[in-house]
């Protein structure tokens, strides 16, 4: 379990992330037309995941739209933007937004996604919601780079997971 704040407050998560070095653990996740894919539907792309509580809040907000435009100019990778919100709240925002570049996956249906990765906040106010954290992979979903972001307010380190991603 990790321990991570929210606006200074401690709240804590299910597990641990999983490990630079490890291969990415397998998933299921829904679309927004609620098809369900898996790792394997990715296979051959180097992946960035952003991984957060809500699209419905700000901060999250503002990293879909960061790696989104990060997304612009990448090669050979997918962007995968996950919470635990409706797909039709995700495709909502992205419509409304004019963001393409990047693929919304919701762990509404059971949030085995959440606990899977160690990620799923288990106390305070967005319990059951996910940590923020970003994963990226290389083209074989070999984990090169992770951030839990130490306060669910706080944006990632984009340049950091652009370093590891042009780095594999």
């Amino acid at each position: 379990m990790a321990t991570i704040t929210l606006k200074g407050e401690p709240v804590e998560t299910s597990g641990s992330i999983p490990a630079i070095g490890k291969t990415l653990p397998d998933f299921e996740l829904v679309q927004n037309d609620l098809s369900r894919v898996s790792l394997k539907d990715y296979k051959g792309f180097k992946l960035i995941l952003n991984i957060f509580p809500s699209i419905d809040t700000g901060t999250c907000a503002a990293s879909t739209r960061q790696f989104n435009k990060l997304a612009s100019g990448l090669e050979n990778t997918k962007v995968l933007c996950i919470a635990r919100d409706l797909p039709f709240a995700m495709k909502r925002f992205c419509g409304a937004e004019g963001i393409e570049n990047v693929i919304t996956l919701s762990d509404f249906a059971d949030g085995k996604f959440g606990q899977a990765y160690g990620l799923e906040i288990t106390t305070g106010k967005l319990k059951n919601l996910h940590s923020r954290v970003v994963i990226v992979t290389d083209k074989n979903h070999v984990i090169q780079y992770t951030e839990q972001v130490a306060d669910i307010v706080n944006e990632p380190d984009y340049e950091k997971a652009l370093a590891a991603l042009k780095s594999c």
